[in-house]
């Protein structure tokens, strides 16, 4: 199966949102009736995605107080400017802005997991030991959930998988003390200098007054820096109840919300941070263990939005690309189409799948929930499929694809088990990508598109061919005629008031409530999908 795209527990809220929003496209003015109904679809959206009662109510006010106020009448565009007021309304109670982790002055910095039973703490536990490694840091796991049966197994195959270090001097399935244990893991970590101690605590089935008094002995023991509550981001309402009682018990610094791809409706989210008053720090949203990172307030209300999350998309490709691996390509492609071969492009492909899924790294793109059953339909074994097809060819055939008839391409599918036919697409598809890559790095614009400003030629070319619009006859040349065809076709899109922004403020130029889902892609794009 195809893994989803992005957030899932927000897609519905998502969609019912941009639902919203579409029937304000177009307004000059905004009367109040049409604020109050704006406002009842957003009051239903929350609720049909389990946000909690008081949550809604407190967003509701705020949005309509402001949307009634001057900054709505005076704008330029009040459709907009109702979209900028929900955006920094969501920012605000999923808890405004991003709360990083506390580090002790003198180490070790000892962070505390607390939640229910089936929460996610001890998965977490190795996915949050594997982030803080890659922020430099050498964190240590310790099992003091001795309740659970193979809790200290588990915790110890966590850790070996995320590579990071373990502590469990006691067997577990209820033997031992967790206080002591959480106790002697501070002087472990000082004597083999970890700087970071993550203690697994056991989880309840409910609010059990034991082991909830277990819990706040250990948090006495060890005076943890953090103290971070697990939610698992599908249980609803649940979590509110859940998450004042460990506020109350405990007292937790932080929240770490899990299990965000499954398919619940994500009320959590939105309402903990804003009952307890304790922000969102972290968020897992996978199986694997580097599916987890921090939680920015800001980036998560522009994915609800359907505004994309671009920033933690580049901060993927930062963490994964190196300067000089994209320096040489670069220099690979303005040396012209030949100089980038299937090694390169098998190179790139592996680099991309580093960042993760390629749903989720699309979803991350504003304006992708629009056509996001298409995205959902895009399978990772594809790429890998791919990747064995240009293994299964020869040094000279990866450097000259050229050189592929149709006997080394019947051997080419035999060595990497695919059809035939699949092989000839593939290598077409390389041409066609290698020479619209090229195109693009040497700043001659994008083959068959018309004129993007800063990307070349294109923008010449598609001013000689405006008289096509005229009833010229059409160009003989395939790749002049689709130049031409899209030329005409941005300019009937455009209108009259080309260049001008569109009357309802379109960020892709697509005229009156169109966008990214209406564009029409140019052949040339179309079969690299």
């Amino acid at each position: 199966m195809p893994q989803r795209t992005r957030d899932d527990v927000f897609d519905t809220l998502s969609d019912r949102l941009a639902a919203t929003f579409k029937n304000l496209r177009g307004k000059g003015r905004l009367s109040e009736a049409d604020i109050d109904a704006t406002a009842r679809e957003i009051r239903i959206a929350l609720l049909e995605a389990d946000v909690a009662l008081p949550v809604v109510r407190a967003f509701i006010k705020q949005v309509k107080e402001r949307a009634l106020g001057v900054e709505v009448s005076g704008a330029l565009n009040p459709a907009q400017q109702i979209i900028k007021i929900v955006n920094e309304e969501l920012i605000a109670i999923l808890g405004g802005e991003t709360r990083r982790v506390r580090f002790a002055k003198n180490g070790p910095t000892v962070i505390m997991l607390a939640g229910l039973q089936g929460a996610g703490k001890t998965t977490l536990a190795g996915k949050l030991g594997f982030w803080l490694k890659s922020q430099k840091h050498t964190p240590l796991l310790v099992a003091c959930d001795l309740q659970r049966p193979n809790a200290v197994n588990q915790l110890q195959v966590v850790a070996d998988r995320a590579g990071v270090a373990f502590y469990g001097p006691q067997p577990g399935n209820g033997v031992g003390d967790p206080v002591q244990v959480a106790k002697d893991s501070i002087e472990y970590a000082k004597q083999k200098q970890y700087d970071v101690v993550i203690v697994d605590t056991a989880g309840r089935l409910g609010i059990d007054a034991e082991l909830m008094q277990q819990a706040a002995d250990i948090r006495a023991a060890v005076d943890p820096d953090e103290v971070l509550f697990v939610v698992d981001a599908m249980i609803g309402q649940d979590a509110v109840t859940t998450a004042q009682a460990f506020l109350d018990g405990v007292d937790f610094t932080g929240v770490v919300l899990s299990k965000l791809d499954g398919d619940a409706r994500g009320g959590a989210a939105l309402s903990v941070a804003h009952v307890t008053g304790r922000q969102i720090m972290f968020a897992s949203n996978g199986e694997k263990v580097d599916d987890f990172d921090a939680f920015h307030p800001d980036r998560m209300a522009s994915r609800i939005l359907g505004m994309g999350d671009v920033l933690s998309l580049i901060e993927k490709a930062e963490q994964t690309f190196s300067q000089e691996e994209a320096e040489k390509i670069a220099a690979k492609l303005r040396g012209g189409p030949k100089a980038f071969t299937l090694d390169d492009f098998l190179s790139q492909l592996e680099q991309v799948q580093k960042m993760g899924s390629i749903s989720k790294l699309l979803g991350m793109l504003p304006g992708m929930g629009q056509i996001r059953e298409q995205i959902n339909n895009i399978d990772d074994k594809d790429v890998n499929r791919v990747g064995a097809i240009i293994k299964s060819m020869t040094p000279t055939e990866r450097a000259e694809p050229e050189l592929i008839n149709g006997s080394r391409r019947a051997r080419i599918a035999k060595g990497s088990g695919v059809q035939v036919g699949e092989v000839k697409n593939l290598v077409e598809r390389f041409f066609d990508a290698r020479k619209m890559m090229s195109a693009m790095a040497s700043g001659k614009g994008v083959p068959g598109m018309p004129g993007i400003p800063g990307m070349g030629g294109g923008a010449k070319k598609s001013a000689k061919k405006a008289p096509q619009a005229k009833g010229k006859r059409k160009s003989g040349n395939p790749l002049k005629r689709a130049q031409e065809e899209a030329a005409a076709a941005e300019r009937r899109a455009l209108g009259p008031g080309a260049g001008q922004a569109p009357a309802d403020g379109g960020a892709f130029g697509l005229g009156a409530g169109k966008g990214p889902a209406d564009f029409e892609l140019p052949k040339e794009f179309k079969d690299l999908l």
